[in-house]
């Protein structure tokens, strides 16, 4: 991270305030007009923070990426946060050659065959797409929690990502999930369902189950892998300042 980078970063801290985040989604959108933009996966998290924009018609660009593999439970929340909100959902799309070379030469689920061919899955239908959403950008708002992944404990509200030229904002990192399911529920949010059912990570309808009692948050995701390689690639560059 060059210095103009760590200035950028300290210049978004000045604007945002512990618990105030409305107000400081309004700061950051202001001080970068057009350029801030919010991904969401439709879980739990991604529609509180859709709630904070879309109820406050905060001028955020929010998006998601199809990978065209998700669950139609998550299609549904799509819906439903259309009808509930009528503002716009930005949809990113695998590049249609990439995608058909990969499905022609190795085969639909040749994810689980082999580590290489998960990453290079997801590269296609998530990385790739998401670089194209970020292009420009300035401010990343996600929905990370550190309550995700152990590796997520020490991060920080604000980082650079330095693999897709950004500044990340994570409103809710120090959230628990009962403060999350609770604003859900106070608020009715609509969510996807597959979270009554065990499901708290949820990404491609494949790669994705349910977990069982005691085990960690992302046990779910890619369940047939080391633990050790359970990365997509779209938070990778994590870099602590």
């Amino acid at each position: 991270m060059t210095q103009s980078h760590q200035s950028e970063i300290e210049k978004i801290a000045t604007l945002i305030k512990p618990t105030e985040i409305v107000d400081n989604l309004k700061k950051i959108a202001a001080a970068y007009p057009g350029q801030v933009v919010f991904s969401t996966s439709f879980s739990w998290e991604d529609q509180a923070i859709s709630h904070f924009i879309f109820n406050n018609r905060i001028d955020i660009q929010v998006f998601t990426l199809d990978t065209g593999r998700m669950f139609p439970e998550t299609y549904s929340t799509w819906s439903r946060t259309l009808e509930k909100y009528s503002r716009p959902i930005t949809a990113y799309y695998p590049e249609a050659l990439s995608l058909q070379h990969f499905t022609e030469e190795k085969g639909p689920n040749s994810f689980y065959d082999s580590v290489e061919n998960r990453k290079l899955c997801c590269h296609i239908r998530k990385v790739e797409p998401l670089k194209r959403a970020l292009k420009g950008k300035k401010v990343w708002i996600t929905g990370i929690r550190a309550e995700h992944s152990p590796n997520r404990s020490d991060m920080r509200e604000l980082e650079w990502d330095g693999g897709n030229a950004v500044v990340k904002y994570h409103p809710l990192l120090s959230w628990s999930t009962e403060e999350v399911t609770e604003f859900i529920d106070k608020n009715n949010i609509p969510y996807n369902p597959l979270h009554d059912k065990g499901f708290v990570s949820i990404g491609c309808a494949p790669c994705t189950r349910a977990i069982r009692p005691g085990e960690d948050f992302r046990a779910g995701r890619w369940w047939w892998e080391d633990a050790s390689k359970k990365e997509c690639g779209l938070h990778v560059h994590e870099i602590k300042n």
